[in-house]
């Protein structure tokens, strides 16, 4: 049998710390060799114990930091990662704000999980971990791919066809689907399947909210 996995867990919330260092006990070849409320403590106990994986909760306070000291574990994953390079910090947290995310890669973790997951889950996570991998929660994952191939125009009207731009300045006008079609000589359904595409393209829920953006680049 291979040695078990050391995790260290760092979190400011003592019962939750308790629950995660159980759940992960519990699944086997898996050891906590310690726990860390504070910034401080999770530095001082990296350096010490040089764990295999580092648990770490982004939302610690830490009072050096003035800018977000509810951000503390950002901060200590950059020191960490500096002090004991051998250690992989996999952020275990509840933000799911792409800058959180990229700002823990950033300072050296090599993971980023939502807090929530099961325990079978997080012990494969933590598993992938150690053995070097880089892990995402796939739903960030995903939203991040999107945004990252998602075509986005210099000007959010740029997509618009020259019949939904007219459209769209008849719907900023303050007509309704029916005015529109008896205008343009098309069907009320027509005009509402138009306006679907041009509430999709334009990134808003609503005609109101396409109305204001129209009115605010000059149409109407």
């Amino acid at each position: 049998m291979s040695d078990p996995i050391r995790v260290l867990i760092a979190d400011d919330h003592p019962l939750f710390r308790e629950g995660v260092a159980h759940s992960l006990t519990s699944e086997g070849n898996m050891t906590v060799v310690g726990q860390a409320a504070s910034v401080e403590e999770a530095l001082r106990l990296a350096q010490d114990l040089l764990p295999d994986v580092l648990l770490l909760d982004i939302g610690m306070p830490d009072p050096a930091e003035k800018r977000a000291p509810a951000k503390g574990g950002l901060n200590a994953a950059a020191q960490i990662s500096r002090a004991c390079p051998a250690v992989k910090i996999l952020m275990l947290t509840v933000s799911e704000a792409e800058e959180d995310l990229l700002a823990a890669f950033k300072a050296g973790a090599r993971g980023y999980v939502l807090k929530g997951v099961s325990a079978r889950e997080l012990t494969e996570v933590v598993r992938a971990v150690a053995r070097g991998d880089v892990y995402v929660s796939p739903a960030l994952a995903a939203g991040m791919l999107m945004d990252l191939t998602r075509d986005r125009p210099r000007d959010p009207f740029d997509e618009l066809t020259e019949r939904e731009r007219q459209i769209l300045e008849l719907v900023a006008q303050g007509l309704t689907n029916r005015e529109i079609g008896e205008q343009l000589f098309l069907a009320e359904k027509t005009i509402k399947h138009y306006m679907t595409n041009i509430l999709g393209k334009l990134h808003v829920r609503s005609r109101v909210e396409a109305a204001l953006l129209a009115a605010r680049g000059g149409m109407g």
